[in-house]
């Protein structure tokens, strides 16, 4: 497939322009004009290059690729290295941030909700960034806890009474525990995330609520799976996913 029509193909299927990012969404490296074998990854480390570079791969898909707000613009380091590989092997670097954890069929949201078998039931925001599910019965915190553990395969960070029945769940992957607040106002029982801050501990104990932290890279590696299965099925490009492991 020609580099430029997946790259136009990927911003159309995950409405890229509706989206005010911290990192450009999209062709981020450009490598050679074909695609023909795609590895995918949660985030463009090194790894994950040399993983590409090993499987002949003409494209590296991920969530968390570069050239992040804020960050300093030399290249040098750690940002050299990186690019380095990319262009000696003429490989090219795409990334999708918030258009792929929000998009209604492959990003990480949803695909989140289907590894843990929550079926959405509505959002808190007008940006599919908030998913609620309802359990037929409430459960203990701690079983839902375990149940998370389980179904990601690490062990969940959990905050607040172990016996606090759990009706209501609410989520959003990464770096979102900010976002427990509108969970609070919406009156959900439990909100889960990737990732905790010290402030989160004082929500759950001023308010009638709960937080899991599951692991920023262990909620967000389903999205990009999605994402490179459809551009497999869709325009028989060659998928491969690798996983680099975090226990962040």
């Amino acid at each position: 497939m020609e580099l430029n029509l997946l790259v136009a193909e990927l911003a159309n299927f995950l409405q890229v322009g509706k989206f005010q990012d911290y990192c450009p969404n999209g062709l981020q490296v450009e490598g050679r004009p074909q695609v023909r074998r795609i590895v995918s990854g949660v985030t463009a480390s090194q790894a994950l290059i040399e993983a590409a570079i090993e499987a002949d791969a003409d494209a590296v898909l991920v969530h968390h690729g570069y050239f992040w707000r804020g960050e300093a613009p030399e290249v040098t380091g750690l940002k050299r290295n990186r690019l380095k590989r990319l262009l000696t092997y003429d490989l090219s670097l795409l990334a999708y941030h918030l258009p792929l954890d929000a998009h209604a069929e492959v990003g990480n949201n949803v695909q989140l909700g289907k590894v843990l078998e929550w079926p959405i039931v509505r959002y808190l925001d007008d940006k599919n960034m908030l998913p609620v599910a309802e359990f037929p019965q409430p459960m203990a915190l701690s079983q839902v806890g375990d149940h998370v553990s389980r179904k990601l395969g690490r062990s969940a960070q959990i905050l607040g009474n172990p016996q606090k029945p759990v009706q209501t769940v609410a989520w959003c992957t990464g770096a979102a525990q900010s976002y427990i607040q509108q969970a609070v106002n919406a009156g959900v029982d439990l909100f889960v995330s990737g990732e905790v801050s010290e402030q989160t501990w004082h929500t759950v104990c001023e308010t009638d609520t709960a937080y899991i932290s599951a692991g920023h890279h262990a909620t967000e590696r389903y999205g990009v799976q999605a994402l490179g299965h459809w551009l497999a099925e869709k325009y028989g490009i060659e998928h491969i996913y690798v996983e680099v492991d975090n226990p962040v």
